[in-house]
């Protein structure tokens, strides 16, 4: 079970795009890290995806800039990756613990 967290801000959608397309690159980083174990099939289809997703995280990007939003509120989108379950999705693009010892 998730402890509670505080409650959202209100996001514009170009930042909700950007938290979006930011974990779903995540994600497949994820799926594509080598100290992960699995198929090669599977790192590659993850990594052919990745490309598009790229695309679509500068896309989100470059449409805030439009807006005029200038500034990423670290705070607040931070918040919101924690609600996405960011942090966890966030640790497999890491390196496993070492478990020598």
């Amino acid at each position: 079970m998730l402890p509670d967290l505080p409650p959202l801000s209100a996001l514009t959608r170009a930042e909700g795009e950007l938290i979006d397309r930011y974990l779903e690159a995540v994600d497949l980083l994820g799926r594509v890290n080598p100290a992960r174990p699995g198929p090669t099939y599977g790192g590659l289809r993850a990594a052919q995806a990745l490309v598009r997703k790229a695309a679509e995280l500068r896309d989100a990007l470059a449409l805030m800039h439009e807006r005029g939003e200038a500034d990423l509120h670290g705070d607040t989108l931070a918040r919101a990756l924690r609600v996405l379950d960011g942090e966890r999705r966030a640790a497999r693009v890491a390196l496993p613990p070492d478990d020598v010892g």
